[in-house]
Order: C-alpha cells, then sequence, then structure tokens
C-alpha cells in the first residue's frame, strides 16, 4: 500500500471515529437535556412512564440492529440460569434508570451530573464488599475528592432538593451495582454478551417490569399525555426523539468502546459530564455559585486521579 493509500484510509479512520464520538456526545447529552426538559419544563411529569417509552425504543431499535440490520453478531440465550440473570439485571437497569429520570424532576442537570460523577465511588465500594476485589490504597485514596466534591457542591447548590438527591443517590449506587453485579453473573465465558445483545434481552424485560409499575405508580399518564398532546404539537415528536436518542446513547457508547481504547473512552467520558454542565446551565439558566463549581471541578479531577491510579496500579 503506498504512502497516499496509508494516509487516506487513515483520515477516514480519523473521521469515522470523530463522527462515533459527536454521535455519542449528542445522543447522552440530547437525552439528557430532554428528559430534563420534558419532566421540568413542559409538564410531562411521569418519569416511569418515560422509562418506558425508552426501553420499548431499545428494545425494538435492538431487534431492528441486530436480527435485520446485523451490526453485531445475534448471541442467543443458552440456559434458563443464563436469561434469569439478565432478568435481575434488567430489573437492576429499570430501577437506576427510574431514578435517574426522577432526580431530572427536582435537581438541575449540572448538580444531577456532579452526583453522577460519583459512580466510580460506589463501583469500587461493591466491588470490595461483593466480589472481595482489592484495589491498591493510592486508588482508593483518589476517591476522597470524588465524594468531597458532591458534599461541597450539595452546600453550594440554589437548586438543591433532598428528595431529588436520595433519587439521584440511588440511581448512580444502583448503576454501580449492576456493572459489579453484570461482572458476577455473566463471568462465564459461556455466558458473556456484548452490551448491544445484553440491551436486546434486558430491554423487553424492563418494559414487562415498568407496565404494572406504570398503572400503579401513574395511572392518569394516558389522560395527561393525550391532552398535553393537544397542547403542544411538537411533545409527540420530542418523545419519539426522545426515546430514539436513548437507544442510540447504547449504541454509540458501545462503537467508541469498540474502536478506541479505555483511557480515551474514560477521558472522553470525563469530558462528556462537563460538556452537558456547560450546555444546560445555558439553556436551563439554572443559578450556579462558585461553591457548587467548585464541588463539581473536584469530583471530575478525582475520577480522573482514579481512573489513572486504577490504570496504574492495577
Amino acid at each position: 500500500m503506498s504512502s497516499t493509500q496509508q494516509s487516506s484510509s487513515t483520515k477516514k479512520q480519523t473521521l469515522f471515529i470523530a463522527s462515533l464520538i459527536i454521535l455519542w456526545y449528542s445522543s447522552n447529552i440530547g437525552v439528557l437535556l430532554l428528559n430534563k426538559f420534558l419532566l421540568s419544563n413542559y409538564g410531562f411529569r411521569f418519569p416511569i412512564f418515560l422509562t418506558m417509552c425508552h426501553m420499548s425504543a431499545c428494545a425494538f431499535l435492538s431487534y431492528v440492529s441486530i436480527v435485520f440490520m446485523k451490526l453485531v453478531p445475534l448471541q442467543p440465550i443458552k440456559s434458563r440460569p443464563q436469561f434469569l440473570k439478565i432478568a435481575t439485571l434488567s430489573v437492576v437497569l429499570c430501577g437506576s434508570v427510574v431514578g435517574g429520570n426522577i432526580s431530572l424532576r427536582y435537581l438541575p442537570v449540572s448538580f444531577n451530573q456532579a452526583v453522577g460523577a460519583t459512580t466510580p465511588f460506589f463501583t469500587a465500594l461493591f466491588a470490595y464488599f461483593m466480589t472481595f476485589k482489592r484495589e491498591a490504597w493510592v486508588t482508593y485514596a483518589a476517591l476522597v475528592p470524588v465524594v468531597a466534591g458532591v458534599v461541597i457542591a450539595s452546600g453550594g447548590e440554589p437548586g438543591f432538593h433532598w428528595f431529588g438527591f436520595i433519587m439521584c443517590l440511588s440511581a448512580t449506587a444502583a448503576r454501580a451495582f449492576k456493572s459489579v453485579l453484570q461482572g458476577i453473573l455473566l463471568s462465564s465465558e459461556g455466558e458473556k454478551l456484548n452490551s448491544m445483545n445484553l440491551l436486546l434481552y434486558m430491554s423487553p424485560i424492563a418494559v414487562l417490569v415498568l407496565v404494572p409499575a406504570v398503572l400503579i405508580m401513574e395511572p392518569n399518564v394516558l389522560e395527561v399525555i393525550l391532552s398535553l398532546g393537544k397542547q403542544h404539537r411538537y411533545m409527540w415528536l420530542l418523545l419519539f426523539i426522545n426515546s430514539t436518542m436513548a437507544y442510540s446513547a447504547n449504541l454509540s457508547n458501545f462503537l467508541v468502546t469498540k474502536h478506541t481504547s479505555a483511557l480515551t473512552l474514560q477521558v472522553l467520558g470525563n469530558a462528556k459530564g462537563a460538556v452537558a454542565v456547560v450546555i444546560s446551565i445555558l439553556l436551563f439558566k439554572n443559578p450556579v455559585t462558585v461553591v457548587g463549581i467548585g464541588g463539581y471541578t473536584m469530583t471530575v479531577l478525582g475520577v480522573v486521579a482514579y481512573g489513572e491510579a486504577k490504570r496504574r496500579f492495577r
């Protein structure tokens, strides 16, 4: 291959990865901001139904992507125990997503992201007690500013709401718990699934779990949604885009993970939270304080230090 062809191939690869990263950022940040807009600013106060819409879209689009478009090979479920493990993970996923959506009704996106950045702390905690996995003391020390930053940000958050904070913290803990639990339950080579196949099986189960939850906890959802649909002609379009973005966020995360290194993914992930915070403040104009910004900055730096320490002292 000539140097010109190599250069052209490298440019195409770089452009492809850059496009994936833009899709990943826009999908993740877009679904977060649309969730906030629908739940807080639009009168759509049904976080469980919204989560059910997301999971329904993920179930349908996962099936189309894997079975028809063959973006990734289909990995069949091989046993009843494997199915029960996937169902358990699906229930935990429901709790995490619903908790995060509920918190957006009460908290600004900026503070929601600050609390969400503590995921490594909960992951390390669950890994310690559930798998007895020990890290170097330097790694655990890096988690101190992660927690301290959220404590500081909480004190400096003008829009602080206790219930919203508890739901956000619970959602973050559930997300970390699912990550550790997934490593335990699907540890054997015969049971491991890539993230897209796991989503294919988890999302329909999640819908089945969420339907009775909606009927019990949000019984008037259809009546209110139909009323909102008449008042706001773009509501159904926003709900469709929001649900599609929820799937796109999962797909782009899988593709970025596949085509970049773990370190690149870690750096991009940390930057994504900061970008979401800046955009949300510009869009929703929620008041921020120097103390709040300082706390969030400390948390992000702690997450960066934790990732670096984990990489060096693996």
